[in-house]
């Protein structure tokens, strides 16, 4: 606040001037609060995982597919039908290596929740080594 003290009358005249700091406080509280919740609005951003454009690299030993239908039913190589709650025990029974790599195929219609767990059941029995399979694309799709 500016006061003109130079006059004579008793009274205090008022200067018509902005005080900038309050604005300034509050300028600088709002940009704190956008810089902390910009990163937090990318959650939302939409997502299509159907094709890949990854160059293929080839497997080292036959590979190990597992395949999620839209039904949910679950299929161990090619005609293997296997339920989730035995998949374990038939990944043992198969002679399966924890160290192997599997190759999990999802349609895509299946609900994330539901691939989830499979890779979870997956990991509880010691199998961390999962690939996701896609069909290959194009960049520009």
């Amino acid at each position: 606040m500016a006061f003109n003290m130079h006059n004579d009358d008793e009274e205090l005249q008022e200067q018509h001037d902005i005080n900038v700091t309050p604005f300034i406080d509050v300028i600088l509280v709002l940009l704190i609060i956008f810089m902390v919740a910009a990163p937090l609005a990318t959650v939302s951003v939409p997502v299509n995982l159907p094709t890949s454009t990854a160059s293929k690299k080839a497997p080292d030993l036959e590979p190990i597919y597992l395949t999620l239908q839209k039904d949910l039913s679950l299929t161990l190589g090619e005609s293997q039908g296997v339920t989730l709650t035995n998949l374990s025990k038939q990944l043992m029974v198969s002679e399966i290596d924890v160290e192997r790599q599997i190759y999990l195929r999802a349609d895509e219609v299946v609900p994330y929740g539901d691939l989830m767990e499979v890779m979870n059941v997956l990991a509880q029995a010691g199998y961390v080594r999962i690939a996701l399979m896609a069909l290959e694309g194009s960049a520009a799709s």
